[in-house]
């Protein structure tokens, strides 16, 4: 997994709002990135409810919020509209961006083994290198937490 002071990997994927979205995209400024599991499913709509609540207060930070799962396209924009989500949501149907930021992991359920998302979050800075990285979210207060560390990355930048 991708960890604090390693270069984010770069990553083209479609995007809601149409297009495509790359780090690139994003060069100069604070990103956040949040990987996870499912559209529609409650963790992964709790999480994005609660970055699309603190979303004016990450902007002001100068930071953009991107979530990126493995379903496609179509679900993300119904799950947007469904849920009123504000952030950008990203389709990574191949896992690509998922393998290069090693948050496609074997995972555990009722005994069954699957290969899946771990939901991870990272906070990528100005010149692309991973400024914080959180491994295994816990989605209460999530948000919260990234968002002070975003306010202490801009404070002691």
């Amino acid at each position: 997994m991708i960890e604090q002071g390693m270069k984010a990997p770069e990553f083209r994927l479609p995007a809601t709002g149409g297009g495509e979205v790359s780090l690139e995209d994003y060069a100069g400024q604070y990103l956040v990135i949040y990987f996870y599991p499912k559209d529609d499913t409650p963790g992964c709509t709790n999480e994005a409810r609660d970055f699309t609540a603190h979303l004016d207060a990450f902007s002001a930070q100068g930071a953009q919020i991107l979530g990126i799962s493995r379903d496609p396209l179509a679900k993300h924009e119904a799950f947007r509209e469904k849920h009123d989500i504000g952030i950008q949501l990203a389709s990574d149907e191949d896992g690509s961006a998922c393998e290069a930021y090693g948050v496609w992991v074997e995972k555990n359920m009722f005994g069954r083994k699957y290969m899946g998302i771990q939901r991870a979050t990272f906070l990528i800075g100005p010149d692309r290198t991973v400024v914080r990285a959180w491994p295994r979210v816990r989605v209460k207060g999530h948000a919260q937490a990234v968002l002070e560390a975003l306010r202490n990355a801009v404070a002691t930048r």
